[in-house]
């Protein structure tokens, strides 16, 4: 049985907006999985980022299957303000919330997929009561809130033991992502370690020294 290619998520606060159309049809054309939507509130993270209508308005201009990355204080207080669609992966903060069960199922409700995302420091055995609700898990390799961090050295090995936890629970299906510092090198250490959605950003597919159609290219061979 082959393996599934691992997919991009380009984060979309990185993209520039006065050509945020133009990349759009480009990510079109080079058949990018999903849009990674990065909603910030200013409290659980130092920063503010991507509202509800700016998300709207992305359902709008494409298909592209949004992932929905919720950095907020209390997600459970606030998801009826997304219209979340079918097929959309919506990820919130284990240490976010103390009812993950519970905005796991509003998520679920929806037709959106469920997906948690962990801190750096956050230890995996906080998913052990969870793994039934989700569909997906989200490692942090920095701590969330900026891009241009540097990666978190110690997030590797947390993906592959991430890997071996999901294969004992029978749930080999369940996909990975990672966001922080996805770079070209460090992707390739990502998905030898487990890795299967890559939230790409400055250090890939928005570099700054090539077009973003070559950026695509060369970030393609490193997650095959």
């Amino acid at each position: 049985m082959s393996i599934p290619r691992g997919k991009i998520s380009p984060s979309m606060m990185c993209a520039p907006l006065f050509e945020l159309e133009r990349c759009t049809r480009l990510f079109e054309r080079e058949g990018i999985e999903y849009l990674h939507m990065d909603v910030m509130d200013g409290r659980f993270v130092p920063n503010y980022m991507l509202g509800t209508d700016f998300i709207r308005q992305m359902r709008k201009l494409s298909k592209i299957p949004l992932d929905i990355h919720l950095m907020v204080e209390r997600p459970e207080d606030i998801l009826e303000w997304f219209d979340f669609q079918m097929g959309e992966y919506v990820s919130f903060h284990f240490e976010s919330t103390v009812h993950a069960q519970r905005v796991c199922a509003k998520i679920a409700a929806t037709g959106a997929k469920p997906m948690l995302a962990l801190n750096p420091a956050t230890p995996l055995y906080v998913l052990e009561d969870l793994l039934p609700d989700l569909s997906a898990i989200l490692i942090m390799t920095v701590n969330p809130g900026f891009a241009g961090q540097k990666l978190i050295p110690q997030t590797l090995d947390k993906i592959a033991r991430l890997k071996a936890m999901l294969n004992a629970a029978k749930r080999p299906d369940m996909e990975i992502e990672v966001d922080g510092n996805v770079s070209e090198p460090n992707a390739k250490k990502m998905r030898a370690s487990g890795a299967d959605i890559f939230v790409a950003g400055t250090s890939s597919v928005f570099f700054s020294g090539r077009s973003i159609e070559e950026n695509i290219k060369i970030f393609r061979d490193c997650i095959v």
